[in-house]
């Protein structure tokens, strides 16, 4: 039987039959690797880094999160390493996302919804805790996250309509989430590279993510490339942990808003 795609919020599996399928099952996988407009369209697996090695840079992200955001709200940014770590906090939770958005089949297999769904949930848990620590403005990660997600969505469907949606949504939402366009380009470009790597679009998302220096004042979140290089020449014996990150984000904030003095 076929393999099933199963969507972990940081880990896939692909969908294409493995050797000793038949021909049926050959062109059951060569229609997943069809557009929804019949265009053929490149494997992500052409540029491959394993599922453990996906988990582990969710797991530094979320390490590095944690300092980040404690040294933010609790030391008031008192240590300049643990503020230029936590620039590397956006694109690494970036690139996990759109490495699983952009692996075969998963358009079809209707994966990004699914993740939508789970990233409006928790988002709208996080907001007390994110408004009282930030704000109502920007809106936290979460929702960066979702609106790229919608945003990729909507290019893969097709069309001019779609579109032209997702360009309005890319200029108004950008405005509204938090690191701004910035954080979707990043999250854009590295779509793009997976889809279909190459030099062009790999200066495309080095550009992207040398834009986020915009936000954040320095250039530490280009320290994520190397990083991903390097775990895309290891294959790091990680389990998902489909949940994690999801629960994390909101609990982790609403710890550091009890224990926070009042801003």
């Amino acid at each position: 039987m076929p393999q099933t795609l199963r969507d972990s919020g940081v880990e896939l599996q692909p969908v294409d039959g493995g050797p000793g399928h038949g021909s049926g099952s050959a062109a059951m996988s060569q229609r997943r690797l069809m557009s929804p407009r019949g265009k053929p369209r490149t494997p992500a697996n052409d540029w491959v880094i394993s599922s453990g090695s996906l988990e582990a840079l969710k797991w530094i992200g979320l390490l590095l999160m944690t300092g980040d955001h404690v040294n933010k709200y609790l030391l008031h940014e008192a240590s300049p390493t643990l503020y230029a770590l936590g620039r590397m906090v956006m694109p690494l939770f970036g690139f996990v996302l759109m490495a699983n958005l952009a692996r075969p089949g998963a358009f079809e297999a209707g994966v990004h919804l699914r993740v939508m769904k789970r990233l409006a949930i928790f988002a709208l848990l996080a907001t007390p805790a994110f408004v009282q620590l930030v704000g109502w403005w920007p809106l936290n990660i979460l929702t960066t996250l979702w609106l790229a997600t919608w945003i990729v969505w909507l290019l893969e469907r097709g069309g001019r309509t779609a579109h032209c949606i997702a360009a309005v949504a890319f200029l108004v939402g950008g405005a509204v989430v938090e690191f701004w366009w910035p954080a979707l380009l990043c999250c854009l470009a590295a779509w793009a590279f997976l889809r279909r790597p190459g030099g062009l679009r790999l200066l495309l998302w080095t550009l992207a993510m040398a834009s986020l220096a915009a936000v954040n004042a320095n250039f530490a979140a280009m320290a994520v490339l190397p990083l991903i290089w390097g775990a895309r020449e290891v294959e790091i014996p990680l389990p998902r942990s489909r949940w994690v990150f999801y629960v994390f984000y909101p609990a982790h904030l609403s710890l550091i808003a009890l224990v926070s003095p009042p801003r």
